[in-house]
């Protein structure tokens, strides 16, 4: 009945079409603007600290465990804050200059990395136990949920405020390359400072980064936001919001469809119990498969800055998705290195679709004063599929095992996309 509530309203996607006026096809057009260029450099540095503070902490609590559950709460730890918040959040982002709480949120980053780092430290090793720890490392977890909630939508809505609308496909291109890019960076790298420098290094490189984040960033202008909507009383600004994305089926047919395909398909959670138990490849391994993703990603982003989808984008969208499904139970069986890290590859270039068409349709159909709210509730979705999904990866491979699990998840990833090419058959003409 979920998969079913996610696909009625897919068969309204489209509804609408996006006139071409809003479309250039220049592919550096974005990024000649020199404001964006500052945001995209800050963002690439902020992200690659975050991905190489994920990759440690999942290493890190594995080690600390051998448990895969473990690996799974730490996204239930991150998840919960963030769901609850994200409706409120929207509320403050979009009546709140955008410079100063994107600057509060990467220093606030940095705490969290230095709590992190003094956790590693030969003290706390010497005086708690393995188990003290590691419910240390989730309560400061649990902290990054909340500042998540603020964060991540407030860097997706500042960016039609540095862009004309007719650039937002292009700046959307460009900024989930650089997200990709910086994932990428932060995965491969976390995995081989962890080899070099060990826990505590790893975590000093974080924290220096953050700091060169906040740096870059103070160079953007200052987002003041609508006048009307620092007038609207929360709770009703909270659930405009919600009503926005439901009465927008666009922007909800894409965020349900890749909720429940992530959800599913998130083998990543378990990278570390194949990189360690499976495959044997240590550290240094375990970040590049860790990037496998990213790499796919940005690959396809690429090509997609370059070469634009124009049309079908339903339809592409819907096979990618099942292609994502099929590298994950590839993935599963595979007990080979290389084999494993070009079936997350690929994955990734799949995913990569999805992330385009989710977030063009959001940019270009989201008017500007209610950027902070959709952004959140799109957060939601995200949180839900990622973390979410990370979790649930972790019970599975408890109660299944490792690799019964992931092949359980890509499974049932072609199921939704199978449901819903049956009962939504106009997704595969959408097109924007």
């Amino acid at each position: 009945n979920a998969v079913l509530a996610v696909c009625l309203p897919l068969r309204t996607i489209m509804d609408s079409n996006l006139p071409v006026s809003q479309i250039t096809d220049d592919p550096f057009a974005a990024i000649r603007i020199p404001e964006f260029r500052n945001l995209m450099l800050g963002r690439f540095t902020f992200i690659t600290a975050l991905r190489m503070m994920s990759t440690l902490v999942a290493w890190w609590v594995y080690e600390l465990t051998g448990d895969p559950l473990a690996i799974g709460i730490v996204g239930l730890s991150e998840v919960i804050p963030a769901l609850s918040m994200a409706l409120y959040a929207g509320h403050i982002i979009d009546k709140t200059e955008k410079k100063k709480m994107v600057l509060t949120g990467v220093s606030c980053y940095f705490i969290i990395a230095a709590i992190l780092l003094l956790f590693s430290s030969s003290f706390i090793s010497n005086n708690f136990n393995n188990h003290t720890i590691t419910i240390g490392i989730y309560v400061v977890i649990f902290f990054t949920g909340i500042i998540r909630a603020f964060t991540g939508p407030v860097f997706s809505s500042i960016v039609a405020y540095t862009v004309p609308r007719q650039y937002l496909q292009n700046a959307t291109t460009w900024t989930q390359g650089t997200w990709l890019s910086a994932s990428v960076n932060g995965h491969a790298t976390g995995g081989l400072l962890i080899w070099l420098l060990g826990i505590s290094g790893t975590l000093i490189i974080v924290c220096s980064l953050l700091i060169l984040a906040v740096i870059l960033l103070t160079r953007i202008k200052r987002k003041y936001p609508d006048a009307a909507t620092k007038e609207t009383k929360t709770w009703e600004s909270m659930k405009e919001g919600l009503r926005f994305v439901y009465k927008t089926k666009e922007i909800l047919a894409a965020f349900s469809l890749d909720m429940f395909a992530v959800f599913f398909g998130g083998a990543v959670a378990m990278v570390p119990v194949f990189a360690k138990d499976i495959l044997k490849i240590g550290p240094q391994g375990f970040g590049w498969l860790n990037a496998a993703i990213d790499i796919g990603a940005i690959l396809i982003i690429i090509i997609l800055t370059i070469f634009p989808m124009k049309k079908a984008q339903g339809k592409k969208l819907m096979i990618a998705i099942a292609g994502f499904g099929i590298c994950i139970i590839l993935f599963a069986l595979s007990g080979w290195f290389v084999l494993s890290f070009a079936a997350l590859m690929v994955a990734g270039m799949l995913d990569g679709v999805s992330v385009v068409v989710r977030g063009t349709v959001m940019q270009l159909k989201t008017p500007d004063h209610m950027r902070g709210r959709v952004s959140s509730v799109g957060s939601m979705f995200i949180n839900s599929s990622n973390e979410l999904g990370q979790f649930e990866s972790g019970v599975a491979a408890k109660l299944l095992g490792v690799v019964p699990s992931v092949i359980f998840g890509g499974g049932m990833t072609l199921i939704v996309v199978i449901i819903a090419w049956f009962k939504a058959p106009t997704l595969r003409k959408f097109e924007y």
